[in-house]
């Protein structure tokens, strides 16, 4: 079956939150999101950013409100989407994955990326790699660390940018082999496709037509020739967009997308109240 067949089975649908200002208060997302669950949603994903640009003021932690999530719903999928792995320590994003993880009983997806100076300039303010070259190493030794550790065996790597040395990350994920991952890259950008393929997902970044998605699904299927394993493809869509056009191209996630600078608990509510996708 090719992604473009099994989209069509059906559509998950997520809310993708910018933690920011109005929804920079954990309990508000908390109860965002068991609204959510109750409406049907399948998903509740957040930004994680450490600094945005004005009129931007508040911002949250993604991990911890993400721990809050988890406590809170039995079903939501939830994660980070996405992480920009290369300003973080992978060993503790080991530690953290699979304790949330255990906490969610096997419902988390972990975007990972390369993240960007661009909107808020928190790697520049923070001293982290500006070389997106470099932050693509870090990206995929940190995300060869996160495999390991997940085996729950110990871990060896002397690498280029981390060491991890004899440390086993125990207890292991609730998901095995491990926890989903989702890569994010720009559309027609090959490198981040290649690494997607020997993951979970693709989440493409400013994603505008629907024969982007078909681009991406038929060149993953080629990289993924042989492989059982399902593979996602998730759309980031503002509310209102009609997904089957995206659906039919292959995405089998929508993620309701909302302004960071204008968002507001009021039209999250109102968003979610209106249900998942029907295509």
């Amino acid at each position: 079956m090719t992604m473009a067949d099994r989209a069509m089975t059906g559509l998950r649908s997520a809310l993708w939150l910018p933690v920011f200002d109005d929804l920079a208060n954990p309990m508000a997302v908390v109860r965002l999101a068991a609204e959510a669950e109750e409406a049907g949603w399948h998903g509740l994903f957040v930004w994680d950013h450490l600094n945005w640009r004005a009129p931007v003021r508040q911002v949250a932690d993604p991990w911890i409100t993400l721990a809050a999530v988890a406590a809170g719903t039995e079903r939501l999928r939830l994660g980070p989407m996405v992480t920009p792995l290369a300003r973080r320590r992978p060993a503790k994003v080991a530690r953290e994955t699979a304790t949330l993880d255990l906490l969610s009983q096997g419902r988390l997806i972990l975007g990972a990326g390369l993240g960007s100076d661009r909107f808020g300039g928190e790697l520049s303010a923070t001293g982290e790699q500006l070389d997106d070259r470099l932050r693509g190493q870090m990206l995929d030794e940190a995300l060869d660390v996160l495999t390991a550790a997940w085996s729950g065996e110990p871990v060896h790597h002397r690498g280029v940018h981390y060491t991890v040395d004899g440390i086993r990350f125990l207890p292991r994920p609730v998901q095995q082999p491990g926890v989903p991952v989702w890569v994010a890259g720009f559309p027609g950008n090959p490198r981040p496709l290649r690494r997607a393929a020997r993951y979970d997902g693709f989440f493409p970044v400013n994603l505008s037509r629907p024969d982007q998605v078909a681009d991406i699904t038929a060149t993953i299927n080629g990289l993924r020739e042989h492989a059982v394993v399902p593979f996602d493809v998730a759309v980031a869509l503002p509310p209102g967009t009609d997904p089957a056009p995206y659906v039919q191209a292959g995405a089998t996630w929508w993620l309701a997308e909302f302004d960071p600078e204008a968002v507001s608990l009021d039209q999250v509510r109102g968003v979610l109240r209106d249900g998942p996708a029907r295509p």
